[in-house]
């Protein structure tokens, strides 16, 4: 007897910006048998256009309530700006819809709380964040299966130093079209929502630029790298130190390992010209060194390896190296979202989680303010 075809997801898109056209609509159309894209919005006319006939979606708007509402929409993916993930994430769940967020799931407690809020008068495990490097093969598998070999964990380091995504871009094969007709008005509701999220943030005192450019460095690159960190280590139990010198950022978080001992995770992040992407998370054990290096997502397919650095029982250094898979991370991703949404698989990265981010953000903010 033949196995029956899976049912697809009929997803509503909100935001047609340059993740949307250059790794999400390609990564879907590619798995057509999972989901069909019946509506998409975006605060672009032109953008919109040529994303709804590019990839042959039915129905476009400028109005998110449109795709949310739309009755031919399960899951709306909210790949808007962060300033927006919150109206569009409780409207969506108001709508009785399923959400794909990416992330951060938003910039401030306050403002998460109310999305766990909608969630649960939802009914609960509607939201699924997307922290793509979190199912990475080489991650679930290999990565995490050697530092669990680590008897005795000294010291980590997370590190991302990454050229301007327009080179990768540029060389992705998917040329997208960047916006030129975006309205005032649309600029003023995000520049005031941003407003509003920086005074939850920052509630003893008026956000600087540097409090909001550290804000959104870290809900951008920094949640990628944090929420990787979080689920290797777990929560770190306070922030050491904090510089924030824009484009770069560190910290210096404590940890302490199974037997009880203090150990530091190293924080090292920033944007320069230079084409290069160099992201990676190392684990220093006393015999062994484990770490996995992460390379531009905007070019399908590039390899996510692990190294693995030990000494052997003849007193000898060794190196390995493994490739759990080919196969992206956003697709993966992607195909987990359907696991979770359709056959009932729990979701590891739920909103929940994702709070956890921006609970490690505040530390690393008032651990700032105490060094200004």
């Amino acid at each position: 007897m033949a196995s029956k075809s899976p049912s697809p997801l009929r997803v509503g898109i909100l935001g047609a910006g340059e993740v949307a056209q250059v790794i999400h609509l390609p990564t879907l159309a590619l798995l057509h048998s999972l989901y069909t894209v019946e509506s998409i919005c975006d605060i672009s006319p032109r953008t919109l256009q040529h994303v709804a006939t590019k990839f042959s979606i039915p129905h476009q708007t400028t109005n998110a309530l449109e795709t949310i509402k739309h009755p031919a929409v399960d899951l709306v993916m909210i790949l808007s700006s962060d300033e927006f993930h919150e109206h569009h994430c409780i409207s969506a769940l108001s709508a009785g819809k399923l959400v794909f967020i990416e992330k951060p799931l938003t910039l401030s407690l306050p403002s998460a709380q109310r999305i766990l809020d909608a969630e649960k008068a939802a009914g609960g495990n509607k939201i699924f964040v997307g922290y793509m490097r979190r199912y990475a093969p080489s991650f679930t598998g290999a990565f995490l299966r050697e530092v669990a070999g680590i008897e005795k964990i000294l010291y980590a380091r997370v590190r991302d130093v990454v050229g301007p995504n327009s080179h990768f871009v540029s060389q992705s094969g998917t040329f997208p079209v960047k916006p030129t007709d975006i309205s005032a008005e649309a600029g003023e509701e995000r520049a005031s929502n941003l407003k509003a999220l920086m005074k939850e943030t920052f509630p003893e005192h008026e956000a600087s630029t540097v409090d909001v450019q550290f804000c959104r460095f870290l809900g951008s690159l920094g949640s990628h790298d944090l929420s990787l960190m979080r689920e290797t280590l777990g929560f770190p139990e306070s922030v050491a130190g904090v510089s924030a010198n824009e484009p770069f950022y560190s910290a210096i978080l404590n940890y302490r390992n199974k037997s009880g001992d203090a150990f530091s995770v190293t924080y090292e992040s920033g944007i320069d010209f230079v084409p290069r992407f160099d992201a990676s998370l190392t684990i220093y054990g006393e015999c062994k060194t484990v770490s996995i290096q992460y390379d531009t997502p905007y070019v399908k397919g590039l390899p996510i390896k692990v190294t693995v650095q030990e000494l052997n029982e003849h007193g000898e250094a060794i190196e390995r190296q493994i490739l759990s898979s080919f196969e992206d991370a956003y697709t993966v991703e992607l195909k987990e979202v359907y696991a979770c949404f359709k056959e009932g698989r729990k979701i590891k990265t739920t909103a929940a989680d994702a709070v956890d981010d921006l609970r490690l953000f505040d530390l690393m903010y008032k651990q700032r303010a105490k060094q200004v």
